[in-house]
């Protein structure tokens, strides 16, 4: 087996397969270790007007663009065409849509970051982890739309018959080498930082996506009782003693 082969193997096998149980057990780990710390650690009480502009622009786009990366990399090309949905109908689609996510997820994420850079409050409670985890997000955002406009848009390169079959064969236990090496190198940068960002997501504030809060589906109600507004016109203390 020769360095390339090597390399390959440990990059598209051995390094996705170590980030999934990285990922599985670290959530596992910190749940059971610091369940009260699982929390997006807000800073809203520091600085509210431009969060309330970044975040929801910022959340919007990455639930796009998680959609788009499940429809793209999980639904086979057959399954598309069978549905009457025509490869360039589909492609169409991929990029306005795509595009549209990612110019919100992008522009969110620029204003988070100028906030936490600019505020001194904010940026005081910036720890190391939440730096690596914000550089890791940025990486992954800006090689998936450096991919989707180099390699998709202007380029050539259909990822339905690379990327996505090696992905879809990653969870088989089979996945091909060959089909993640021959891709374009805008769309390993994106596959390798995201990957790193699975990788520390469990020691960082990202584990608040898997804080749904289901249980307030099921509480109890609860009851509010108003005081007493005779009990209320009562004052308390010392009786007035007559002589």
């Amino acid at each position: 087996m020769n360095d390339m082969t090597t390399l390959q193997l440990l990059l598209w096998v051995v390094f996705p397969y170590m980030v999934l149980a990285v990922f599985v057990l670290g959530h596992i780990w910190r749940f059971r270790q610091d369940r009260f710390g699982w929390t997006t650690r807000s800073s809203q009480l520091y600085e509210s007007k431009l969060l309330s502009i970044g975040s929801p622009m910022f959340h919007y786009g990455i639930i796009g663009i998680f959609f788009g990366h499940v429809v793209g990399l999980g639904i086979p090309k057959s399954w598309t065409r069978f549905v009457g949905i025509t490869d360039h109908m589909y492609h169409l689609m991929a990029i306005i849509i795509g595009l549209a996510a990612a110019v919100a997820c992008v522009g969110g994420l620029l204003i988070l970051l100028y906030r936490r850079r600019t505020n001194r409050r904010v940026f005081g409670a910036t720890t190391a982890g939440d730096k690596l985890m914000y550089l890791l997000l940025a990486m992954t955002i800006v090689c998936g739309v450096l991919a989707t406009v180099v390699h998709t848009a202007v380029g050539t390169y259909d990822y339905r018959e690379g990327v996505s079959i090696w992905f879809r064969q990653f969870w088989t236990l089979q996945p091909s080498t060959e089909l993640m090496s021959q891709a374009p190198i805008f769309f390993q940068l994106h596959v390798l930082s995201a990957l790193s960002l699975f990788a520390i997501w469990p020691f960082t504030r990202l584990v608040h996506v898997f804080a749904a809060p289901v249980g307030y589906l099921t509480r109890p109600y609860i009851v509010y009782r108003s005081k007493d507004p005779r009990r209320e016109a009562e004052r308390r203390g010392w009786e007035k003693v007559k002589f």
